[in-house]
């Protein structure tokens, strides 16, 4: 079972932090809140997000300052960034943001609707890689030829490859519903191609497995 994600509230000010929670709670994921960019950082530590909604202006580090830390991060570098802004200081600055790593861009007041959409496309991607991990998981154990069940019970390999096979099914059947209706909405182009991306990786995971099929010549299939 995934558990439910973590998206990260990044706002110097309480009540904007309130505000995202009220947005956001009808996502039912875990939100964890962060008040400077320093607590951010230090958050990304140890726990692992779906996305990242950051304030712009904060007092000491500010959000482009953070997010060019995020980035740098070989742990952190791919958690998508929505930046929060109060102010709009023309293209230059939107220009900034982007440059800094975020995905997207918002200046307040914002639709809440909008910004719950745009939140849940990430959480939903994240949610797809963590099964897309525990089909991987699943099949390396396979290719190392314990032919054993995580709990350590003996199982046959080709019933062990059956159950696979419909895990990740479930998996392609979801991807797939969800890049079309990415597709179909025409939203952002960071959120397309980490549908491609993850589709991508699903069509590798497919072709190692059916490898290991009776009959079939690729014993060696690994996956990346």
């Amino acid at each position: 079972m995934v558990q439910k994600a973590k998206i990260l509230l990044v706002d110097d000010r309480p009540e904007n932090l309130l505000a995202l929670e009220a947005i956001l709670s009808a996502l039912d994921q875990t939100l964890v809140r962060a008040s400077s960019g320093e607590e951010a950082l230090k958050a990304l530590l140890t726990d692992d997000f779906a996305v990242i909604l950051l304030d712009v202006q904060m007092p000491g580090m500010d959000g482009f300052e953070t997010a060019a830390h995020i980035k740098r991060r070989e742990r952190t570098r791919d958690i998508p960034i929505i930046f929060l802004t109060a102010i709009n200081h023309g293209p230059h600055h939107t220009f900034r943001g982007y440059a800094a790593g975020a995905v997207d861009y918002i200046s307040k007041p914002f639709d809440p609707w909008v910004l719950r959409a745009k939140v849940s496309v990430f959480v939903e991607l994240y949610m797809k890689n963590c099964q897309l991990r525990e089909q991987a998981a699943l099949l390396r154990l396979q290719l190392e030829g314990g032919g054993k069940a995580t709990a350590g019970e003996t199982k046959e390999p080709a019933g062990l490859l059956a159950e696979l096979s419909a895990r990740l099914a479930a998996v392609e059947e979801q991807a797939e519903a969800l890049s079309k209706q990415l597709g179909d909405e025409s939203t952002d182009a960071a959120a397309v191609a980490t549908a491609a991306h993850l589709e991508r990786k699903l069509t590798g995971l497919r072709r190692a497995l059916d490898a290991l099929e009776p009959g079939t010549s690729g014993g060696q299939a690994t996956v990346n």
